[in-house]
């Protein structure tokens, strides 16, 4: 702690791990719009550009829980620097990739260093800001970053894919973890390497495993039915090897995950809200972007220039977030936020999919409303999830809000989805985001 209030300015080291966590979810959206066109130019059939799409995300969400625990046992700064290294190599992979298996391969592999980065940056975020009023105050901005960077990927990759070579999406990750792997040693502090924890690498084998297994059963829920062998095989094992995860996490006497840790009240609707506001902003971009340019037909470029009153919103909610925290408490905002993004839900399923309704009052008001609910929930979230934390436990607290956020997409697409319509599968969503905002307010 003392090497951090006397390291580097915490401004500077904030904008640079912020930067960091906005680039790793960008990676995550990057190839959403492009993936029409990598389909063109490798004749590729749909169950391929899924797990195109899929494969970043796979193995992020499958190892994060590890490399939480990895980076509290190396130390923040270290395994930060690990991270970015993977990340940054497998970047240029996919941006120099000759053919669609070395996209994949490298995918996978961002994805893997993206796992030991978030949890590894959230760690030295720690050391940053050493005192707990401070640490919560930039834990309400950090809530906002995912979303943040989401909505970029999104927004810059139509852009990108309209007016110039699909693979500049690439670029800006290998950008970022170079600039940060050449930063990080004079802007964040040094942070000491944890003592006596094993990395429990059996319950590391069984949580990536099983949660690879079961994000991908879900993933090609998109091309098959969920009675298929397609779908049930990779569920019901990734599943069973879930369950066995709990029961040896159980007697492992220093557990991947502390069960415990879960148990906390505030914590575990902290998560669900991270989760589902994640699932709700992910839902909105893909069914209004096929919307738009299938039935509206309009082109990328006009559908990412459609979400750009998202972004705003989304930028001034979370510059107000932090305030709104320090004066009515994280649990008022986090249920004030999802109340409001769970009514911007429900004006896109009443008008936002008509393919007739003006942009100006169809549309724009729950484009509006969605991701200024969504920046305050994560922001509120972000500090009931980390609220209480020790020290040595912030990277698996970080891992552990990092899995939160990519599985609540992925599991949640995969069940609204199947019911129907598109409009019903947005107003369900809806209705989880009300049960959790109502939860929320019970919580002190």
């Amino acid at each position: 702690m003392e090497a951090a209030a006397r390291g580097p300015a915490p401004g500077p080291a904030f904008a640079l791990l912020g930067t960091v966590q906005t680039s790793l979810i960008f990676t995550l959206t990057a190839l959403v719009v492009p993936l029409p066109r990598i389909g063109r130019q490798y004749g590729l059939d749909r169950d391929d550009l899924i797990l195109l799409s899929a494969a970043y995300g796979l193995t992020f969400s499958g190892l994060l829980l590890f490399g939480g625990r990895v980076a509290d046992r190396l130390g923040g700064r270290r395994a930060l620097r690990a991270g970015l290294l993977v990340f940054a190599a497998a970047s240029l992979a996919a941006l120099l990739a000759p053919g669609p298996q070395t996209l994949l391969t490298a995918r996978f592999a961002q994805g893997a260093g993206a796992a030991l980065t978030a949890p590894a940056a959230m760690a030295v975020l720690r050391a940053v800001f050493p005192r707990s009023a401070a640490y919560g105050k930039a834990m309400a901005t950090w809530g906002g970053l995912s979303v943040l960077g989401a909505t970029a990927g999104n927004l810059l990759s139509g852009v990108i894919s309209a007016l110039a070579p699909w693979r500049l999406t690439l670029a800006f990750p290998v950008a970022v973890a170079a600039f940060a792997l050449v930063l990080a040693p004079r802007l964040l502090p040094a942070t000491p390497a944890g003592t006596g924890r094993s990395l429990d690498l059996p319950g590391a084998l069984l949580a990536t495993t099983g949660i690879t297994l079961a994000g991908y059963g879900l993933v090609l829920t998109d091309a098959h039915p969920w009675g298929s062998a397609a779908v049930l095989i990779p569920l019901l094992t990734g599943a069973a090897l879930l369950i066995g995860f709990l029961l040896a996490e159980r007697r492992a006497p220093d557990p991947l995950l502390p069960l415990g840790f879960l148990r906390d009240r505030r914590r575990g609707l902290a998560l669900a809200a991270i989760g589902l506001t994640a699932a709700g902003t992910a839902m909105t971009f893909v069914l209004l972007s096929l919307q738009l340019q299938q039935d509206r037909g309009w082109s990328a470029l006009q559908t990412s220039a459609a979400f750009v009153p998202f972004a705003v919103a989304l930028l001034v909610s979370g510059r107000a977030a932090g305030p709104l925290i320090a004066r009515y408490g994280a649990p008022a905002v986090t249920a004030s936020g999802l109340a409001i993004a769970a009514t911007g839900l429900v004006l896109l399923a009443l008008t936002g999919l008509t393919p007739h309704a003006p942009y100006a009052y169809g549309l724009l008001p729950g484009l509006l409303l969605l991701p200024a609910g969504a920046a305050a929930a994560f922001a509120g979230a972000a500090v009931l999830a980390t609220d209480g934390v020790e020290p040595h436990r912030t990277g698996l607290a970080g891992g552990v809000m990092n899995t939160a956020m990519e599985l609540g997409p992925t599991v949640v697409l995969a069940a609204l989805l199947t019911l129907g319509s598109d409009a019903t599968s947005l107003a369900a969503t809806a209705a989880t985001l009300a049960a959790a905002a109502l939860l929320s307010t019970r919580t002190k």
